[in-house]
């Protein structure tokens, strides 16, 4: 599956660049997925897929894989992951987006004079939910960066654990 992920989608990010751990993204990829498993948080699915920053780039091979975690009560919020090599490092990072769906983009154009409107308009446990569902995946994905870390004998206190964003989760 190929996804567009533009800029104006994102409204939470974190990302770190770990020093000399090249070859590592798919061990960042299963151990998050086993970690978001055990964490037993409700409703959360993953995917991976192919994004693209847009459709013109997506068809000049402009692609990289990411992680699609999702949870069924927010169907509009979707966190991808996503690590690379980036010569001898890894880059490894999450973005946050909001995503409506093309009728709940025009309905909300209509009333709010935003196509986001109504996705941002989150009830008191809704707003909890997603708090909740960002921070775990968060958490789980630290836990794997952790782990590659320590086996590679680098210092993890050197993880800056604050996205930057929407939620500013820590």
């Amino acid at each position: 599956m190929a996804i567009t992920l533009q800029d104006e989608k994102i409204i939470d990010r974190w990302s770190m660049l770990i020093e000399d751990a090249q070859g590592n993204a798919e061990q960042i990829y299963k151990d998050t997925e086993g970690f978001i498993k055990e964490s037993r948080a409700p409703g959360i699915n993953m995917e991976r897929v192919r994004v693209m920053p847009s459709l013109l780039k997506g068809l000049f091979g402009v692609k990289r894989e990411y992680l699609m975690v999702t949870n069924e009560g927010l169907g509009d919020y979707r966190m991808y992951i996503g690590a690379r090599d980036y010569g001898n490092n890894l880059d490894v990072s999450w973005y946050l987006t909001c995503e409506p769906g093309f009728f709940k983009k025009a309905l909300s154009e209509i009333l709010t004079k935003s196509e986001k409107g109504l996705s941002f308009s989150l009830d008191l446990f809704q707003q909890q939910d997603l708090n909740a569902y960002a921070t775990v995946v968060h958490h789980c994905l630290l836990k794997a960066i952790e782990k590659m870390m320590v086996g590679l004998n680098q210092d993890t206190s050197k993880i800056d654990r604050k996205s930057k964003g929407f939620l500013g989760i820590s």
